[in-house]
């Protein structure tokens, strides 16, 4: 009776030692996943602010002694986009213009940190956080301003609060991780710039390992202790255009909470039919443990195909150990599905569902490692700034969306379609060769053409083209041959499909 009581304990400590590492494992996955998803689109939000900025900065240059038309452009900005307020500073420090008018910093001169690092520079930059003449925690998003002689002059810039409401804020908080978890965004100096906790906003961390490493511009996960000396499971991604590091983390504790609860029903549910078990012991030992040994070889919850076919097919003849059965497929299909929709988000471009760089490479190891040939057709809107510029991004993002829909319109089941920059698609063609592949590559450029875009009206596309292995069995060298040919396109008149050399 003892030994059937040790291995029966035994057992079930087995499976839940291995069914914690697993958890742990994705839910370290899991994290890095999500942070990696929020410093993508922290970085899309950066560079649409710059963009912002910069045809700011264009209309300004035109008349750069027009006070006039400085106040009027911060409040164009502001108008446009709502996303944070707006200055103009002169290189002697001094506010010529600001929107909202009501901040009632006019004329005010600024000697912050990141206005001497933006004078002595004169690039666009995204500041560290400090504390403003408003007496308001921030950072400014700024771009240089010249005069039509290349002068320097100062710079427009975008305000965004850290402690108070802001667009910066608002996008973040779009992306709310829940079941114990959260995130929080750091600085280069290790300043807070986003926390759930509020009060936390503006206060350096240090000493914290994950945090210097994500300011390192390394991308992955681990184990630590946070600053209040709770082990946590982080996934970080780094902010690459600020030098700002997201990370996304979960208390191991709260993690491994559900299991140590479902661990608990298991055992409490098992104690009478453990009691029979010990009357009927020379009779029932090997029915009963056959069962629930086989459980515990199973009870990684695995989301391995043959692994979940091996779980379904243990016959389990008695109640408790049928529930048992049950509750770890359920657990394996809530896995299988929290996973299979993280990795279509880790693989796919968020606005146009095409491929991402990420899906493309995994596509493309598949067919290099069959040996399939293939052509590389890489495409780019002509003028495409010139769209967003004049009718917004919002207007872009709908050509975007309307560019995927013809070259998915117009590929086979096989091909594979990807977005690969702001306007930049890849199309590959499996088992093409370069003229068959100019032959499609024409065709879609003449599809495009001749399809009427909403607000925008037609469009132009050039395309290069380059295949593998004929052009090198080096991916990235064919990459780099295919854009060559699409800049002799772009070069020669656009609007054409141009064959690497």
């Amino acid at each position: 009776m003892p030994a059937a009581a040790v291995i029966l304990f035994s057992g079930l400590y087995i499976s839940y030692q291995v069914q914690k590492e697993r958890v742990i494992e994705d839910t370290l996955q899991s994290n890095h996943v999500f942070a990696s998803k929020l410093a993508s689109a922290a970085n899309h939000f950066l560079i649409s602010a710059m963009q912002q900025l910069e045809y700011s900065a264009s209309i300004i240059s035109k008349d750069i002694n027009n006070t006039e038309l400085f106040q009027a452009e911060t409040h164009r900005l502001l108008q446009q986009t709502d996303s944070f307020n707006s200055v103009v500073i002169n290189k002697l420090g001094v506010l010529e213009a600001a929107s909202p008018a009501s901040l009632n910093i006019l004329n005010k001169t600024v000697n912050s940190p990141h206005s001497k690092q933006a004078f002595e520079l004169q690039h666009p930059l995204v500041s560290r956080p400090y504390t403003s003449l408003a007496n308001n925690l921030m950072v400014i998003i700024s771009y240089p301003l010249f005069d039509q002689t290349g002068k320097y002059y100062g710079y427009i810039g975008g305000s965004l609060y850290l402690e108070q409401q802001s667009i910066l804020n608002a996008l973040l908080k779009q992306h709310s991780y829940d079941g114990g978890a959260y995130f929080y965004v750091v600085a280069d100096n290790k300043t807070l710039l986003y926390h759930p906790e509020s009060q936390r906003i503006g206060e350096q961390v240090l000493n914290n390992p994950v945090i210097e490493r994500v300011l390192q511009g390394e991308d992955g996960f681990t184990r630590v202790l946070n600053s209040q000396g709770v082990s946590m499971l982080a996934g970080f991604s780094p902010v690459k255009l600020a030098n700002w590091g997201i990370v996304a983390q979960r208390s191991e504790a709260a993690t491994l909470a559900t299991l140590d609860t479902f661990q608990g029903l298991v055992l409490k549910r098992m104690l009478p039919i453990v009691l029979i078990t010990f009357v009927l012991i020379g009779v029932l030992a090997h029915f009963i443990a056959k069962p629930l040994r086989l459980l515990a070889d199973s009870a990684n919850l695995s989301t391995n195909q043959k692994n979940v076919a091996h779980l379904k097919g243990i016959k389990s003849w008695y109640f408790e150990s049928q529930q048992l059965k049950y509750a770890m497929l359920e657990g394996i299909h809530v896995l299988q599905s929290q996973m299979g929709q993280l990795r279509q988000d880790a693989l796919t471009d968020p606005l146009t569902g095409a491929h991402n760089r990420r899906g493309l490479n995994v596509l493309l190891e598949n067919l290099m490692d069959k040996h399939i040939p293939f052509a590389v057709l890489e495409i780019d809107i002509d003028f495409f700034k010139r769209v967003n510029d004049t009718f917004g991004h919002d207007t872009g993002d709908e050509v975007l969306k309307t560019l995927t829909h013809i070259i998915q319109s117009l590929s086979r089941k096989h091909d594979i379609v990807a977005r690969t920059g702001g306007e930049e698609f890849l199309l590959v063609l499996p088992n093409e060769n370069s003229d068959s592949a100019f032959v499609i590559a024409e065709r879609l450029r003449n599809q495009v053409a001749t399809t009427l875009m909403a607000k925008v009206g037609y469009i132009n596309v050039s395309i290069g083209i380059a295949t593998w292995p004929q052009h090198s069995d080096d991916i990235d060298q064919v990459y780099k041959c295919a854009d060559k040919a699409l800049y002799h396109a772009k070069e020669t008149g656009r609007n054409k499909c141009v064959i690497a050399s």
